[in-house]
């Protein structure tokens, strides 16, 4: 008896400890295992209808935390219009060249302290992001970055969750990280509800999109209004 009884305190404590570890990844991402995720996916640059390979594999990393938090998903390509209501939107992309014209709105209209500088050969500010008058320089190949943020619009119930990169790599590689990393992330962060993070990738020629790490929370600058 006291061996069946010890047993089951040791199966029910494993179990709690699974429920809260689902809990906390759930409540950084802001979904509610048994519901719909939104995944938005953008195209490639200045090619809309053709999405490229690593943002397809990035929705793919998203529908399997999904699956894993207990959710079900529907995806819509990057010209989806209207709320995200009650389900949690994942929005994968930049705005540049069409790509994603749904996050450049999400950036417009609640990130006004964001501006992604539009693709330029000849300028050293080409695609760069600028958050707050700081700026996360492009470097195809070598050194990129991508901007993560979390906010629920007015119209809705759930949180978008947007993931705008330079380019596909960045973006896959955001969130591939932060599918590992998450908790150290988490403790890094003022609030889970809303916030703006940029992700920096690099050595991109030997480890892909391996390497990433958490360049700085820039929630204050990217949500305030000039």
């Amino acid at each position: 008896m006291t061996s069946l009884l010890g047993g089951g305190f040791v199966w029910l404590w494993e179990r709690a400890k699974r429920t809260r570890a689902v809990n906390r990844r759930a409540a950084f991402f802001g979904v509610r295992p048994g519901h719909t995720c939104l995944i938005v996916l953008g195209g490639k640059y200045n090619a809309p209808g053709t999405a490229h390979y690593r943002d397809v594999r990035a929705a793919v990393e998203l529908a399997v935390l999904a699956g894993e938090l207990g959710c079900d998903v529907s995806v819509e390509a990057g010209d989806f219009r209207g709320s995200n209501g009650d389900r949690t939107e994942f929005c994968v992309g930049g705005p540049l060249g069409e790509a994603n014209i749904r996050a450049g709105g999400h950036l417009a209209a609640h990130l006004p302290g964001v501006t992604v500088h539009p693709y330029d050969g000849t300028n050293p500010d080409s695609v760069a992001i600028e958050v707050g008058g700081e700026k996360f320089p492009f470097d195809r190949g070598n050194q990129e970055f991508a901007l993560v943020a979390k906010f629920t619009p007015a119209e809705s119930s759930r949180p978008v969750f947007l993931v705008s990169g330079q380019t596909s790599m960045a973006n896959l590689a955001a969130i591939h990280f932060l599918r590992r990393e998450y908790e150290q992330v988490a403790k890094e962060l003022s609030s889970l509800e809303r916030f703006c993070i940029m992700i920096k990738i690099s050595g991109i020629a030997t480890y892909e999109f391996h390497r990433a790490e958490l360049a700085r929370e820039v929630t204050a600058a990217a949500f305030i209004r000039g």
